[in-house]
């Protein structure tokens, strides 16, 4: 997988999760795995949902991206996205909101670690690692979240790897809002 887009799989979903959250749940993890991290999460929200549901709206930034090694096209066509927001649309049930599946916090990715993950008081800190195929990423995340939007600053940095992303770095920057109520439609395919 390439690491732009193994980076975005990892990213997304657990940004999602965390977009409608609440100042009141408090987690701090050390050493978790990505299951773990999903229960603490859950488990703080107790019965009731601190995930607002409904239509969410995400703008990405890319800020910065090296590709040391890579050919001059990859290299420029990956540099074209920069300072270039892409808008995202989701919708999120209220099941999904109640209870976040493992996958919503680092995608299908199995091979990902967190070195630390706090959240509290409206605040995310977290640092997770990522392993697969030679490659390894480590990615850090800092950012503010309330029940309807979030921010969120990222940074990533590859290593090794089949391709020539050995010593990929890329800084981006995510904003989102809960926009309104789901589609009836699209709530009942998701």
């Amino acid at each position: 997988m390439k690491p732009a887009a193994l980076l975005l799989t990892a990213a997304a979903p657990a940004l999602f999760a965390l977009a409608a959250c609440n100042s009141k749940p408090d987690v701090h993890a050390r050493d978790a795995s990505v299951a773990e991290v999903a229960r603490k999460v859950a488990d703080a929200g107790g019965t009731d949902s601190f995930v607002r549901p409904g239509k969410w709206q995400s703008q990405v930034q890319i800020e910065a991206f090296e590709l040391p090694g890579a050919p001059p096209a990859a290299a420029n066509a990956m540099r074209s996205m920069e300072h270039r927001a892409q808008i995202y649309e989701s919708c999120l049930t209220p099941e999904q909101a109640k209870r976040p599946k493992e996958d919503f916090f680092a995608g299908a990715n199995k091979n990902c670690r967190y070195e630390h993950f706090n959240m509290s008081g409206g605040k995310i800190d977290a640092v997770m690692r990522c392993a697969d195929k030679g490659m390894a990423q480590t990615m850090a995340m800092q950012g503010t979240y309330g029940p309807d939007n979030y921010q969120m600053a990222m940074s990533m940095k590859a290593q090794g790897g089949p391709t020539p992303s050995d010593g990929m770095t890329m800084k981006m920057r995510i904003a989102a809002k809960r926009v309104g109520e789901c589609d009836a439609k699209k709530a009942k395919a998701a």
